[in-house]
């Protein structure tokens, strides 16, 4: 099967290619930015060598911190579900907070009248998907003219890629025969030939496909929307990225811990089923090698992907926003997923470039990533639909505005809460009647819980009044004193 059929194909895509001709459009304006978004899985702040890592290996993205603005605290606002993805993007999509974002919330603002990509596809742009998903379908018809094949939520493999190292563990990244992100034709489609290919280089593909192809051709805007799975498990990788990172040559991060001390609410979830109990040193440095060996080769992917947008002609006039969805504790606090509070699961790194971005910059203002749709809309001159709840950034990257918050605010399910400041965080654990107590400035790594210094009361009473604050605003029912406990939601 020849590579574009099978790109076209791994899931049924749709084109309605008339529309825009349907509503009368025949020429875009040459004021009309093109926005291309790329959205990772999984990818924590500390994970581009430009901004906070020795250890990675991304080029391409220092590339796009080089050439526009990188903001470096950048959080997403929690979730509903095991799956944090799911709420992560629905909050994206929909630019509503995270109590409104939820299907089963409390707002009827919840009926979603207003998305981001069918914003978009009002005003006159061409838009396009290829990637995950992982939301629900009738929004990605509403949402996207043009689609290309849609991935899975999550790529699952074989027992052999989970509960790793283990006595006899063989398993490999590289062995595309376990499936998992090597998609193999027969498995997608039925076919008759057998082509495998890693689903992180379908995705490029199939942008540098509409880059090189589709784009020159239009007489409108473009809007682009390119959804990575990596670097979520099972982490799998060329052989050679795999080798760029010796699991005995991985450095421990300092708030590694064999076990959490005490129930979050998912210490028995999915996600901490990849590495054995309790942790050891050995485990952390393998899915850590494993970890920046995926995160490599997205990068490489990356930069296909930017090559491409230069080589269109278009780098002048396009913004290109890189983003995650949440972060990811790889072996940090005896945890291995993301359903916690730390930063290294709520962080996320957000760079920005195109016309009117300041080169090299870095923003140290909280922000969300979800902030992301009024942002573009802002950029293009398209009004931001009323629904929306978070932010535009547009104005903070050219220096225009002040910060738009002082506090953010997170939550996973009802058995996590916290309000995090520039200088402390406060995290609530409402079952277990536990509480932690960070100061970031002395303690970036989050080690040292200071929930009962006596000298930090008064910052510790601040924090819950602030959290008491964000609660009534959001629209948070939960009672932290008298909570009545859920069973956690998987998925």
């Amino acid at each position: 099967m020849k590579r574009r059929t099978f790109m076209k194909s791994v899931v049924a895509g749709s084109a309605a290619g008339g529309a825009m001709a349907a509503r009368g459009i025949s020429k875009a304006p040459d004021s009309l930015p093109n926005f291309l978004f790329m959205i990772a899985d999984d990818l924590t702040y500390r994970a581009i060598r430009a901004i906070d890592s020795q250890e990675v290996h991304t080029p391409n993205l220092d590339r796009l911190v080089k050439n526009g603005c990188a903001f470096t605290h950048c959080f997403q606002q929690g979730s509903w579900t095991g799956a944090v993805c799911i709420a992560s993007r629905m909050m994206l999509l929909t630019g509503l907070t995270t109590f409104r974002a939820e299907p089963t919330g409390p707002s009827p603002r919840c009926d979603f009248t207003a998305l981001w990509g069918q914003t978009f596809q009002n005003a006159g742009y061409h838009t396009y998907v290829a990637g995950k998903w992982h939301l629900d379908p009738t929004m990605l018809q509403r949402c996207f003219e043009e689609m290309g094949p849609i991935g899975l939520g999550m790529f699952e493999s074989g027992p052999e890629a989970y509960h790793r190292p283990a006595p006899g563990d063989d398993w490999t990244p590289w062995d595309e025969n376990l499936k998992g992100h090597w998609i193999h034709t027969k498995l997608w489609e039925n076919a008759a030939e057998d082509e495998i290919h890693h689903s992180c280089r379908v995705w490029a593909d199939c942008a540098i496909d509409h880059l090189l192809h589709k784009v020159p051709g239009l007489n409108q805007p473009f809007f682009m929307y390119i959804g990575f799975n990596e670097p979520h498990d099972p982490r799998q990788s060329p052989k050679e990225f795999v080798e760029m990172f010796p699991g005995d040559k991985i450095e421990i991060p300092p708030n590694y811990l064999p076990e959490f001390p005490f129930d979050n609410g998912f210490l028995k979830g999915r996600d901490e089923q990849l590495a054995p109990f309790p942790r050891t040193r050995e485990a952390v440095q393998l899915h850590r090698s494993e970890y920046y060996a995926i995160i490599a080769y997205l990068d490489s992917q990356v930069g296909r992907i930017l090559d491409a947008l230069e080589r269109s002609g278009k780098t002048e006039n396009t913004y290109v926003i890189f983003t995650a969805d949440h972060g990811l504790a790889v072996g940090q606090h005896g945890l291995m997923g993301k359903q916690n509070m730390f930063d290294h699961s709520i962080r996320i790194p957000y760079l920005i470039s195109g016309p009117g971005i300041p080169k090299g910059k870095k923003v140290t203002h909280l922000t969300y990533q979800h902030s992301t749709f009024a942002t573009t809309c802002e950029l293009a001159g398209i009004p931001v639909p009323s629904s929306v709840e978070f932010p535009s950034l547009a104005g903070i990257i050219k220096s225009e505005r002040p910060a738009p918050h002082d506090a953010v605010f997170c939550r996973y399910q009802d058995f996590q809460r916290a309000v995090r400041t520039r200088d402390y965080k406060l995290i609530v654990y409402p079952f277990v009647r536990k509480t932690q107590l960070f100061d970031l400035n002395k303690d970036p790594w989050e080690i040292t819980n200071l929930a009962e210094e006596s000298s930090l009361q008064p910052v510790r009473q601040e924090l819950v009044q602030r959290l008491l604050h964000f609660q009534e605003e959001l629209g948070d029912k939960l009672d932290l004193e008298h909570p009545t406990k859920p069973k956690p939601v998987e998925e």
